[in-house]
């Protein structure tokens, strides 16, 4: 017994190509993030991360090139629905033979940014190809392909694995790190109210790729709140995400617990946190991020990047896309790497 065919949702009933209808769509916010390698020669690559290439910084002008690429997608592929491009992060990461390009892409409407994302990556690639020719013209682009999503109808997903980051010789790899949670709430420590943020981030830093991932809960008391990081810290987590007491009510008191502990604050993260935040209620929060050095006599060995988030499903979900660009570089310049190495900023669509 014959099957009739599944319908073809960009042809219409004579087989004539059209672009698909998303007028009925629900307006969310939407973010996906691709990745792609360039493979060089080590000279090139040598050349690249010093900005020592004939044609210039082809770091720079390949993340232009990404940011451009993602905004005139649509004019390249001929079926994709032009988008409102919120914010886009290009992170270049230069290694002995091959370059690692993340692009990450934000949007608030009715479908979503895969193909921003991959463009801007390919955009990038091609740029990093032109700008090393002249060094090496056997440079290869390989493995495009998204890597996460959020948003929409089909929900956020991430792939299973990611290939390691090609990261230069000397700097260390955010891969298989240990991380730590911890939510800051008095009715989640005693059971009252449900825990949705933590596996949410426990989740999240697993998916940018983390090793262990230590996770507990504690309520909102200074003392409890500084014993649990420092606790954390002593244990080996390089990246700490605090959520839940960052509010302005009489109990939030996770800054005045973290703060002493911080000896470089991150004013930026902060920022960029607050800017990619979608609830106009952000503005509230007292969320912010910095560095808790090393310090022997409470076991802690290596700087620990420490941020505190509100505790809603909807802020953590908008941290991470900050969070997911910035941990790779952050880790690696803890650990003494060159400031090439650093993401662009998050950059909106304004001309």
């Amino acid at each position: 017994m014959s099957t009739a065919p599944a319908a073809l949702t960009h042809a219409d009933d004579h087989g004539r190509v059209r672009m698909v209808d998303v007028s009925a769509k629900a307006i969310t916010a939407r973010s996906a993030q691709a990745t792609g390698r360039v493979r060089l020669s080590p000279e090139a690559a040598d050349c690249l991360r010093r900005g020592a290439l004939p044609k210039g910084d082809g770091l720079a002008v390949a993340r232009v090139a990404g940011i451009m690429g993602v905004k005139r997608t649509s004019q390249m592929i001929p079926l994709c629905h032009p988008i409102t491009v919120d914010g886009v992060a290009v992170d270049l990461e230069v290694g002995s033979e091959a370059v690692l390009i993340t692009v990450t892409v934000s949007s608030i409407g009715r479908t979503g940014a895969e193909m921003e994302a991959l463009t801007g990556v390919t955009a990038a690639a091609l740029t990093v190809i032109d700008m090393v020719k002249a060094v090496d013209h056997q440079a290869v682009i390989e493995d495009v392909h998204v890597t996460a999503k959020s948003g929409g109808r089909s929900g956020a997903w991430v792939v299973d694995s990611e290939p390691e980051p090609a990261c230069a010789a000397g700097h260390v790899s955010r891969a298989g790190l240990p991380m730590g949670v911890l939510v800051v709430s008095d009715r989640r420590f005693v059971g009252s109210a449900v825990d949705e943020t933590g596996p949410i981030l426990v989740q999240s830093l697993k998916d940018v790729g983390a090793g262990q991932v230590l996770s507990t809960i504690v309520p909102d008391d200074e003392p409890a709140i500084r014993k649990a990081v420092t606790g954390m810290a002593a244990q080996g987590c390089r990246v700490i995400v605090t959520t839940g007491g960052t509010g302005v009510g009489p109990r939030d008191r996770t800054p005045e617990a973290l703060k002493p502990l911080i000896k470089q604050e991150l004013p930026g993260v902060a920022q960029a946190l607050t800017a990619q935040a979608t609830n106009p209620l952000a503005a509230l929060s007292r969320q912010f991020a910095g560095v808790i050095a090393p310090d022997l006599t409470q076991g802690i060995e290596r700087p620990v990047f420490l941020v505190a988030l509100p505790g809603s499903i909807a802020a953590v979900s908008d941290a991470m896309l900050v969070l997911t660009a910035l941990l790779p570089h952050l880790i690696a310049q803890l650990d003494g790497g060159d400031h090439d190495r650093i993401p662009s900023p998050m950059i909106g669509a304004k001309q």
